[in-house]
């Protein structure tokens, strides 16, 4: 099984960094909630970028491992202090859904 690096950063104008990101990555996110978030999954990375104030625009909110190994979510903090997560693909789906249910359909085909 491969696991699937998980970085989540903090953007102020969620807009032109989809845009932005959608060039870099060269794909539109999986996962696109108008002003608040957006999700890309690649073969090699699992990137997340969500609304936060202008002072904290372009920071790391954490790390982790889309791991579908998984059996629950997890985090603990690095020597460096920064968080790591561990979920699934379906349990960040699940996590999406309670915080934006419409951004996801009920099931998926």
């Amino acid at each position: 099984m491969i696991r699937r690096l998980h970085l989540a950063l903090g953007v102020h104008d969620i807009a032109a960094a989809v845009d932005d990101y959608c060039r870099r990555l060269g794909c539109p996110p999986e996962v696109h909630v108008i002003g608040e978030y957006a999700l890309w999954r690649t073969p090699a990375l699992n990137l997340s970028i969500r609304r936060c104030e202008p002072e904290l625009a372009g920071r790391l909110r954490h790390l982790g491992w889309e791991d579908p190994a998984a059996e629950s979510f997890s985090q603990d903090v690095d020597a460096n202090g920064i968080v790591w997560e561990r979920f699934s693909a379906e349990q960040q789906r699940q996590e999406i859904r309670e915080l934006w249910p419409e951004a996801l359909p009920d099931q998926e085909g």
